[in-house]
């Protein structure tokens, strides 16, 4: 079915369209009270579209629709199928996915308070996403000291006898795993961290302090004096937020400014009258796409994944449909929810505030990123004339061996390109063919040609219909001269033509085909601060990979040469003394004490702890 028919047979339902290009890749999805009225206007040519809309429709060459129930269902599918496709011409949070949460897992016994990096269905609590890594771990650490929060991984059900860890011993954990403190009690420490995440610190302040006074009459210091601190902590915390509203409510305010195709939204996050905290965010837009348009994206994909939505919402401008968004939020919230346009007094001097940020930031933004897309070109144009090259290279492959006194020898390989780098390109590999004592020759040789013969059995297979590596522009190598001939070797025996440099990191000095002596450039010059920053990246992927290959070589256990001895055993010995050394200090009789462990392996696990 042609465009023209699909078109034709639209139905008058709410729903979702995708529109796609010639390649069949999705370059817009849209959602629709009524799919054939909404879907058709964008053909018509008597309409009046903004740029954008005219745009988009040249590039339509397909379309898809989904029928739903409600327009909210259809709003839901929406944002959904924007995050999967990133179509180009919808605005869109730029790299959401990287966005850290801070996770309380609320479906353990005894929960834990950590950072991820994904929202996933586990039945957990979930608050975010932030923008700042860095506030997200002040803010765990200021709540490891304000709660004894266990940060173990272990699995632990109520009742468990193991041997406290020193976390407990220092007061920074109530020792669940030991016993010492009751689920109950547990989850009353839980509730508080979650009003504190929450922005309720005034509402914590009192069933602390009445909790704080029962311990005191029940001559219960040490718990009394746990509680004060905790709240001379919070006060000192509270103190520092501003107050802005003399009704105590939860509010969120969003505004938002726009350079070019990148926006910034700012949201400022009142809760009980006070300013609590605030993030922002950048979108990826077109020139022209309204602000309405770019706060009612946003609004869809932040509070899809947001951990609290408050029972209002400022925004600076009237919103398309707003009372299908109002629907959809008080369905995440539970309760009523109003977006709502201040013209005048406190709220609109807040939300000018609010707008001001978000200039401040898109200003910091912009002018970063052309600083750092103009010192990209200057040094990339240095390179194209040190390396003598035809144009600036527009993808460079940097190699780095990395190994342990010739043990666990391995190469990287990261990929620079369009002026970043671009890390689902990167390969990392096990070097085979080199033993005992390091050749970071031989290694360097072994990496480079398989990452070139992969290449071009690639290119074979793109030649029946499959998908290849692109080759490089540059290659760089980490190393001398030694480094450079073997990789070119490589080269010349593949019979490919691509230029190849290596940077030696005693005096960053470059060594180029053909040269007898190394090319010097000044420390601060634009070429040889690319070269080094991505010779670095590619020392810290092979370093990071070297690591964790010994790493798990070395998380071997003694118990694991002992015949009989399995993981279930293993595990069931380590539980009951704790440690392999106390499981070599064991008499037979206290290793029979272990279930499963019978006379005759107990005598056998003794002789070998003895003999090891």
């Amino acid at each position: 079915m042609d465009l023209q028919e699909k078109l034709a047979s639209l139905p008058t339902a709410p729903g979702v369209y995708l529109m796609k290009d010639e390649a069949g890749e999705v370059i817009y999805v849209g959602k629709a009270v009524n799919l054939r009225n909404r879907v058709r206007s964008y053909f018509q040519k008597s309409a009046a579209h903004p740029l954008k809309t005219h745009a988009l429709v040249e590039h339509i060459s397909d379309l898809e629709y989904i029928v739903t129930d409600s327009e909210v269902e259809a709003l839901i599918l929406e944002n959904n199928l924007i995050k999967k496709y990133s179509p180009r011409y919808n605005v869109r949070l730029k790299d959401d996915k990287t966005y850290p949460f801070i996770k309380v897992t609320v479906q353990e016994d005894f929960p834990r308070v950590l950072m991820v990096r994904r929202r996933v269905n586990d039945g957990a609590r979930y608050f975010g996403p932030y923008t700042d890594v860095t506030a997200v771990k002040k803010t765990l650490a200021f709540l490891r000291t304000l709660f004894p929060l266990r940060t173990c991984s272990k699995k632990i059900t109520e009742g468990q006898q193991d041997r406290p860890c020193l976390n407990y011993h220092i007061g920074r954990c109530l020792g669940p795993c030991a016993g010492l403190v009751s689920k109950e009690k547990y989850a009353e420490m839980i509730h508080e961290v979650l009003m504190f995440l929450e922005g309720r610190i005034e509402s914590l302040l009192p069933e602390l302090t009445e909790r704080m006074h029962e311990a005191a009459a029940k001559l219960e210091f040490e718990k009394a004096a746990r509680l004060r601190n905790q709240i001379r902590g919070l006060q000192a915390l509270a103190e520092r937020q501003k107050m802005v509203a003399q009704h105590h409510a939860d509010q969120d305010y969003v505004g938002c400014a726009r350079y070019g195709e990148l926006a910034c939204v700012q949201v400022f996050f009142v809760r009980g009258g006070k300013l609590v905290g605030r993030d922002h965010f950048l979108l990826d837009c077109s020139q022209d796409e309204d602000e309405a348009e770019i706060l009612r994206s946003f609004l869809q994909q932040y509070y899809q994944d947001a951990s609290y939505v408050p029972r209002e919402v400022f925004v600076p401008v009237a919103l398309e449909q707003p009372e299908v968004l109002e629907s959809w939020l008080g369905n995440l919230r539970d309760g009523r929810v109003y977006l709502r346009v201040p013209q005048r007094g406190e709220k609109r001097q807040l939300l000018e505030l609010v707008m001001k940020n978000a200039q401040l930031l898109l200003d910091e933004a912009t002018s970063r990123a052309a600083f750092q897309e103009k010192a990209a070109e200057k040094a990339l144009q240095e390179l194209q004339e040190v390396v003598d090259l035809s144009e600036p290279p527009g993808r460079i492959e940097a190699f780095d061996i990395s190994n342990l006194q010739g043990t666990n020898i391995v190469a990287s390989m990261v990929v620079w390109e369009n002026g970043d780098f671009n890390s689902s390109a990167y390969r990392r590999f096990k070097i085979r063919g080199v033993e005992g004592a390091p050749n970071d020759f031989e290694s360097m040789r072994e990496a480079v040609k398989r990452r070139f013969q992969r290449g071009l059995q690639e290119q074979e297979e793109q030649a029946a219909g499959g998908k290849s590596w692109a080759f490089p522009d540059l290659v760089l190598i980490d190393g001398g001269k030694g480094q450079l001939n073997a990789a070119l070797q490589v080269r010349d025996e593949l019979g490919l033509i691509v230029p190849i440099i290596s940077l030696a990191k005693k005096n960053e000095e470059i060594y180029l085909e053909g040269r007898s002596d190394p090319v010097v450039l000044p420390l601060n010059s634009p070429g040889l601060l690319l070269l080094r920053r991505i010779r670095d990246e590619a020392h810290r992927f092979a370093i990071t990979y070297q690591r964790s290959l010994r790493g798990a070589s070395t998380r071997g256990s003694a118990l694991d040469q002992i015949p009989g001895i399995g993981p279930k055993r293993k595990r069931d010995l380590i539980k009951h003394f704790g440690s392999v050394k106390r499981i070599r200090e064991a008499s037979v009789e206290e290793l029979q004490e272990v279930p499963g462990i019978s006379a005759k392996l107990a005598e056998q696990i003794y002789q070998y702890m003895q003999k090891s």
